[in-house]
């Protein structure tokens, strides 16, 4: 059996479709961030979903999850080379949203 992907945008959807990925990985851009500060940069996600989100996206590939070791604990998210591979659609889709965001249908 052929391990060719049978509809890619399909599979791009699957990795990145969700609410609040695009968002966090979007923040990731400029460079690492804490946890903390990440999370507040997506507004309105909670803490069990920003935990479930930034774990998936660690699955995945996309994003590098450093823990310092301090008391308290210190935790940095930062993208990997695949992530980054990503920041022209993120950089694509926010540029559309800021020409069409402005149109009311």
């Amino acid at each position: 059996m052929s391990n060719k992907i049978a509809c890619p945008l399909n599979y791009t959807i699957n990795l990145i479709g969700t609410k609040w990925k695009p968002l966090v990985l979007f923040h990731l851009i400029e460079g690492a961030l804490r946890s903390g500060v990440l999370q507040k940069k997506v507004p309105g996600i909670s803490n069990k979903m920003f935990t479930q989100t930034v774990r998936e996206l660690e699955k995945d590939g996309l994003v590098n999850r450093k823990v310092f070791p301090v008391v308290p604990p210190r935790v940095e998210y930062s993208l990997t080379k695949r992530g980054a591979s990503l920041i022209p659609i993120l950089k694509s889709l926010d540029a559309w949203g800021a020409i069409d965001g402005n149109n009311i249908y």
